[in-house]
């Protein structure tokens, strides 16, 4: 009963903190860190014991599962050479940069100080991508950021248990590279083998429940036998980090075709729960280490000056080093002409930000542990990793919202998604008009017909009305019908209130209004990201180059700049408004009642049409339907 009264008093604490900090519009993890500092200083507060065991095994599969199939397979492979030599070569030079360091700093061997690099190396998934998030990084970074998180680790895992193999022997160097293969291609093929077995029995199972359960079980479906599995004459075992990534980011790219629509939607609502709740506990119980380490440090025989030195030099060595790797294997890659006109050259401000996000986290403290009881001045080296994790926390933690608005980065600009969302929906709702034309028309009723393609244009002409400024109709009808729903929601609770209806039969109706209320469009954007617009600058052109959009590159002058010409005649009201680029004709949009923008491309053949938005310059190709 203690046991489980001290666990949920740590979730309860960390969740409220959690929340707390975001109300106030502070950083959840740094909070958090604080309160555990403070707390294990409170005399009624038990010591928490951050094991490996506890990290590793009951931890981080969960966490590392829950971050990969969310990342997209796509995004992963186009950035997979930054992503490469942040999360394999940078944490190589960390590893040899510190060790170096600490073997000068305290006379210890240099597989100890080695091993002690390895611990500090790798940054913490949790801390980095959900500051970059909060910020407003451009995507890019995010995405080469969650990379590197979702790698390093077991880089810095593979490295650290060749350090402490050698630190009670001699360890070759065929040795450490066979261990190195073995970790990543084992560790990728466990990955890729319990992916393809997972993904083949999701698919036939029908039952949402039990998909979601499967799914729950698949971090340490692959992390265990990657860990357990030995290879004679072979040093170390595959990767279990490693396998887990794998697997969970290609069942994540998976999921249209093995998962229902309902049940990726319960997926994601569990593993989003379980990474909140494990992801404050994680920086809470960081904090309250301070004590037990602290104390730890009594039977030192190293002075505390030099102590205070040599964590300072370790704590700036990490930062400084991350900046040293960076810089170069940003640019010296450009060098290569093949990647050079591949990739475009990264302005110096984003490529600072990405090298000073590097936070660590729970690996580093947890990692550190696994040195031998015996390992020289272990108590020093535990404080020296505790050190980087909370100094690189608070330090790049706290700066990096500055940062970014003194650096002036511009991160994900709304109405560039709105525009490629747009683009989306319209060449997907085509396809399905062209499904109703070829394989429905006459077979149904004209009124099911009107009733298929009104939804299906609803949805894309909800997306374009999200460029502009006004109250669309799409906003208004979510709107009102919220306000339905609740008052049907009411009723319905009155119903039951009365007790003669069977209560089967009113969960079915109320799981109908939540799934409704769920898929209504949204009418507010994220505030982070709408106050955070840069201009408007599309970079991608769908279905590729267009003669029309080329040509038309003179704006005309509008014939009625107050509005569009048949409303302003006919007396009628319209949403948005575009604008010919051949004649000048200023018409209405799609989701306007009379849609004359549109008919004035079919009575005039002009193809493109611009946005007459203030703050907006897209256009758009009727012919060739690209975005421009």
């Amino acid at each position: 009963m203690d046991i489980a009264l001290t666990l949920v008093t740590l979730l309860a604490i960390a969740v409220a903190v959690s929340a707390a900090a975001g109300r106030l519009g502070m950083s959840a993890p740094l909070v958090l860190i604080v309160v555990g500092i403070v707390g294990s200083y409170l005399p009624f507060v038990p010591d928490f014991e951050l094991t490996p065991e506890l990290v590793l095994i009951g931890l981080l599969p969960p966490l590392l599962y829950a971050a990969s199939i969310q990342t997209s397979l796509v995004d992963f492979r186009a950035n997979r050479r930054p992503i490469a030599l942040l999360s394999v070569g940078l944490v190589l030079f960390t590893t040899a940069g510190v060790g170096l360091l600490v073997w000068w700093l305290l006379d210890v061997p240099l597989a100890v100080a080695l091993a002690l690099g390895a611990v500090v190396a790798p940054p913490d998934a949790v801390a980095a991508t959900s500051i970059a998030r909060r910020v407003g990084l451009p995507r890019r970074v995010v995405t080469i950021l969650e990379g590197e998180s979702l790698v390093n680790d077991a880089t810095a895992i593979v490295t650290l248990r060749a350090s402490i193999a050698a630190i009670g022997g001699t360890v070759s160097v065929w040795e450490v590279g066979a261990s190195f293969v073995l970790s990543a291609i084992g560790g990728a093929l466990i990955g890729l083998l319990v992916a393809i077995v997972v993904g083949k029995i999701r698919k036939l199972i029908q039952d949402d429940v039990t998909d979601v359960a499967v799914s729950l079980l698949t971090p340490w479906i692959a992390y265990l036998p990657a860990e357990e599995i030995h290879i004679p004459g072979v040093e170390g075992h595959p990767s279990g980090v490693l396998a887990v990534v794998v697997a969970g980011i290609i069942l994540g790219h998976k999921s249209p075709i093995i998962q229902s629509a309902s049940s990726r939607l319960f997926e994601r609502t569990n593993w989003s729960t379980i990474s909140y709740v494990l992801e404050n506990a994680i920086f809470l119980l960081i904090g309250l280490q301070v004590r037990s380490i602290v104390d730890d440090l009594g039977e030192s025989t190293v002075s505390g000056p030099r102590i205070a030195v040599s964590c300072a030099a370790v704590l700036a060595a990490v930062i400084l080093l991350r900046i040293l790797w960076v810089f170069p294997a940003t640019y010296a890659a450009r060098m290569i002409p093949k990647i050079r006109d591949a990739e475009p050259r990264p302005s110096p401000r984003v490529v600072f930000l990405v090298a000073w996000t590097g936070m660590r986290g729970v690996v580093t403290l947890a990692a550190v542990f696994l040195l031998p009881e015996h390992t020289e001045k272990r108590e020093v080296l535990v404080l020296m990793a505790f050190v980087v994790t909370i100094g690189t926390l608070l330090i790049q933690g706290l700066t990096i919202p500055t940062l970014v608005r003194l650096l002036k980065v511009p991160g994900p600009d709304r109405h560039e998604d709105h525009l490629q969302e747009a683009t989306v929906y319209q060449a997907v709702a085509d396809e399905g008009m062209k499904f109703l034309d070829e394989e429905v028309e006459g077979t149904v009723s004209d009124s099911v017909m009107h009733r298929l393609r009104e939804r299906a244009t609803d949805r894309t002409n909800a997306v374009w009305e999200r460029l502009g400024g006004s109250a669309t109709p799409s906003a208004q009808y979510s709107r009102l019908r919220a306000a339905m729903l609740a008052r049907e929601r009411d009723e319905l609770l009155r119903i039951r209130a009365l007790g003669s209806v069977d209560q089967s039969i009113l969960a079915r109706v109320m799981n109908a209004l939540d799934v409704e209320e769920s898929i209504l469009d949204r009418m507010y954007e994220d505030e982070t990201t709408a106050n955070r617009e840069t201009e408007l600058r599309p970079t991608y052109e769908q279905g590729g180059p267009c003669e029309h959009l080329s040509a038309a590159v003179v704006v005309p002058p509008p014939v009625t700049p107050t509005g569009c010409e048949e409303c302003l005649a006919d007396g009628d009201e319209w949403v948005h408004l575009r604008l010919c680029m051949e004649c000048g004709h200023v018409g209405c949009c799609d989701s306007s009642p009379n849609t004359h923008a549109t008919k004035h491309f079919h009575e005039s053949g002009h193809a493109v049409m611009r946005s007459f938005e203030p703050g907006e310059a897209w256009r758009w190709c009727y012919i060739d339907e690209v975005l421009g």
